[in-house]
């Protein structure tokens, strides 16, 4: 451990981080299987309840570097717990909302910025407090399968909490577990960061929060619109700005955010130029091992939530499964995931994170590629264990090790940064995975067979880029503390 936290145990440190992480991956994923009770509870639409989540998902991804840079400025665990409040009061509010109002505010919102607050300093934390790269991958571990047992069981347990409670009753637990975090949190000896706290760069944070939100609205839009031709008229205040079969408005939304990124680009380097605080380091940017790191984080998250969103569609629509059945058949996938969580340190002893990260590409394009083989409209339900499982497993080293990897190039005062853009592209590959899934899904009438292995086949495919990008991280990468990785890291 660092310096500052040795009276510290280990649990009392990871418990509450990884708490942290499974609160905020499961509001992602379980308010999908109560759109409908929701809407017609409340007095509104599916598709409201389709717009609130999709501005969760916006403001969370969004604000995630702005708000990670505050963790130079306030502390991580100021951070870390600012969110929790922030993050707690959202969920209670939408847990009493009498309307889509209340409920967009609760929960898109202040769960959305409180989720962009608390997420950077878990990863930040983790990094800096210890410093041995086996026990840091061990508790990564820890931390990932948590949050990919919170968006893996958000569907089943909000499922089970709304057919036998309430969907309200969901949000109120949310509650519960922020309060029990927040008590859990007040042991966390954050350690003294070195050399002064930077500015807050403003100009950087406005063109950071605009340009990530052109593209991830961009990328939400294909559900409706698709990603070539409009499917429908595409309106602004009434105004039809762009008529149906005519360019999708993804791509004008995309390339405004792209533009304004590259400006943001310009920006950070001038600042940093003149001597001045930029929101996020430009030299980040130029180690390669950094750069294929985040590549694979997004491949990760694009292949996990796709297949996740793909199996769910068609478990639901084909199958004829409730929410609940559904859960129950992607358990597979969870139980691999928590797996190879727990295997984190022993893994990261062994192997170099290079290698880790590409054994888990090629076990997870095994698994897709098992999906593709066995699952068909009539199969039954042990026709998807094999596949969910290696897809799991697969996903579950890879994402110990991407995080790893990636924090670990980085200085300790640069950790705030590193985390910001680490959590915003893997929340980019997410919501890519789904859209892409989405827009072959529900644009077929019949949402099995062969739009089915398309979908699949698709994300196999991305699975395989990712594995390229894998192969070509170069070897032996040395962590912050300057410590080989493993003692075996340089046998690729």
């Amino acid at each position: 451990m660092a310096n500052g936290s040795r009276s510290m145990k280990p649990g009392e440190i990871v418990l509450p981080l990884a708490l942290g992480q499974f609160v905020a991956s499961f509001a992602a994923t379980n308010m999908n299987v109560a759109i409908s009770t929701i809407a017609a509870d409340i007095g509104t639409t599916v598709i409201g309840i389709q717009t609130t989540i999709t501005l969760f998902t916006l403001v969370m991804a969004s604000l995630m570097i702005p708000c990670s840079k505050l963790t130079d400025i306030w502390g991580r665990k100021a951070c870390f717990v600012t969110g929790l409040v922030i993050y707690g009061t959202g969920a209670l509010l939408a847990s009493s909302a009498p309307g889509q109002g209340l409920l967009t505010f609760g929960y898109s919102v202040l769960e959305g910025v409180g989720s962009a607050l608390l997420i950077p300093p878990i990863y930040i934390l983790v990094t800096v407090v210890f410093a041995d790269l086996g026990t840091r991958a061990k508790y990564f571990g820890v931390v990932s399968g948590a949050g990919g047992l919170g968006a893996a069981a958000g569907p089943l347990i909000g499922g089970l909490i709304t057919s036998g409670v309430g969907w309200r009753a969901s949000f109120l637990l949310q509650v519960l577990i922020v309060v029990w975090i927040i008590v859990l949190a007040r042991r966390i000896d954050d350690p003294p960061r070195t050399g002064r706290r930077p500015r807050f760069d403003v100009p950087g944070a406005l063109l950071s929060v605009l340009g990530l939100f052109c593209v991830v609205f961009g990328v939400l839009l294909t559900g409706n619109y698709g990603w070539f031709a409009a499917r429908k008229d595409f309106s602004i205040g009434g105004t039809v700005v762009i008529p149906a079969g005519g360019v999708s408005p993804v791509w004008p939304f995309i390339g405004l955010g792209v533009v304004v990124l590259a400006v943001f680009a310009w920006h950070i380097r001038a600042r940093e130029r003149a001597g001045r605080d930029p929101l996020v380091s430009a030299s980040l940017f130029r180690d390669r091992a950094s750069n294929l790191g985040l590549l694979t984080q997004s491949v990760q998250w694009f292949v996990l939530q796709g297949s996740f969103f793909v199996l769910s569609v068609f478990l639901q629509q084909v199958r004829g499964d409730n929410a609940i059945q559904t859960g129950l058949e992607l358990l597979p996938a969870t139980i691999g995931i928590l797996i190879s969580s727990a295997a984190a340190e022993r893994l990261a002893r062994r192997h170099s994170q290079r290698r880790l990260i590409r054994s888990g590409f090629v076990t997870t394009i095994a698994g897709i590629a098992l999906l593709l083989a066995l699952v068909r409209d009539d199969s039954g339900f042990l026709s998807s264990v094999p596949g969910l499982f290696l897809l799991g497993a697969g996903v579950g080293v890879m994402l110990t090790a991407s995080v790893n990897l990636v924090q670990s190039t980085a200085p300790e005062q640069a950790q705030g940064d590193i985390s910001g853009v680490s959590r915003s592209v893997s929340n980019l590959g997410s919501s890519l995975g789904t859209a892409l899934a989405g827009s072959v899904l529900l644009g077929a009438a019949h949402p099995g067979g062969t739009p089915f292995a398309l979908a699949l086949g698709t994300l196999g495919l991305v699975a395989v880029l990712g594995l390229v990008a894998a192969i070509l991280i170069p070897r032996g990468p040395v962590s912050a503390t300057g410590t080989p990785p493993a003692p075996r890291a340089s046998t690729d």
